[in-house]
């Protein structure tokens, strides 16, 4: 069986999930074995992160030990605290002289709607997660980061589906590799930009389609909105050679692929993030063109948001985009 395109096609990257047996939610790392150059772009309105100012350009710190996505809400925040634990215990860092210090980033998603939201991924969910980080094709759907996510919101938590974990990547045949990570934990509807067809979001009254949010935003001109949970956090990675400064421009490209998928998205109340990694690792004979790469990063991070989708499974009164009419 050929192997399900994933980001850890891209040399070097690492993935592993921490996803909790008590109630949907969890956490996912993304790491390597070498330390990486990143770079984010941040556009929703209410992010929560972690060391995501260090990956502004002007900053000095330039390269990072591991990114995560957590669910949590802030409570997430946490399984850094277990994230950096790990890799002090491997001697992997900043070589600070008297002490490594790991540079992890991350950022979180609300998922609370889903049994007790007193249960959080901790600092040993990120243990964990990092702890199991391999080469292995993404698990997909309703793991880690994506196993409290859900979609279509917008006209009521009652009226939306379950979201999910995907990943997905292109790989030239000169080993150039691009590929992406999504949390998909939308307050909008979810678009396949393939077909142009919503495939998850806001259910109709008669349960045999969807609210068209567009049409109701252009119609009223307001609309009572429920208390957002909303965020979709992506990961793109490429094996080429990037500075900080390109990895910055290829995560803003990358949110292009949230402008496809979602509608409506980077809200004031979203906190929709992506960071952009290169493990540097793809010999390159020439230099590459940032631009082909931002736009490969965003191609592949849309595949991974529908596939995040396509790939949850139903949980309570959340129905899964696959067991819908």
């Amino acid at each position: 069986m050929a192997r399900t395109p994933s980001i850890t096609d891209v040399t070097g990257i690492l993935v592993g999930h921490y996803t909790s047996a008590e109630r949907p939610t969890g956490c996912t790392v993304v790491t390597s074995e070498k330390r990486f150059v990143a770079g984010v772009d941040i556009r929703g309105g209410a992010p929560g992160t972690r060391e995501s100012d260090l990956l502004r350009a002007e900053n000095s710190v330039d390269r990072i030990d591991a990114v995560f996505l957590s669910g949590g809400s802030a409570f997430g925040l946490e399984v850094g605290t277990g994230i950096s634990r790990y890799l002090e215990e491997h001697r992997r860092g900043f070589d600070a002289q008297i002490a490594r210090v790991p540079i992890v980033c991350g950022a979180i998603l609300f998922d609370l709607l889903l049994g007790n939201s007193r249960i959080r991924p901790d600092a040993q969910a990120g243990y964990d997660a990092i702890r199991t980080a391999s080469r292995k094709p993404v698990s997909e759907g309703n793991v880690g980061a994506g196993a409290g996510a859900t979609v279509g919101k917008i006209f009521g938590a009652e009226n939306a589906m379950k979201g999910g974990l995907g990943s997905w990547a292109f790989t030239h045949s000169s080993g150039l590799s691009v590929g992406a990570l999504a949390a998909v934990n939308s307050m909008g509807n979810v678009v396949d930009p393939s077909t142009g067809q919503t495939i998850a979001g806001s259910r109709s009254k008669n349960r045999k389609g969807f609210v068209s949010a567009s049409r109701r935003i252009q119609k009223s001109f307001s609309l009572d909105l429920p208390f957002a949970t909303s965020t979709v956090l992506g990961v793109v990675a490429t094996n080429a050679v990037l500075s900080k400064t390109q990895c910055t421009k290829v995560a803003q490209m990358a949110q292009d692929a949230l402008a496809r998928c979602i509608y409506p998205s980077h809200m004031p109340w979203d906190g929709d993030t992506v960071f952009a990694i290169s493990s540097g690792t793809w010999k390159q004979r020439k230099k590459m063109d940032v631009g082909i790469l931002g736009a490969l990063a965003a191609d592949a991070l849309a595949k991974a948001i529908v596939r995040g989708v396509m790939k949850a499974e139903s949980w309570g009164k959340f129905p899964a985009a696959k067991d819908y009419p």
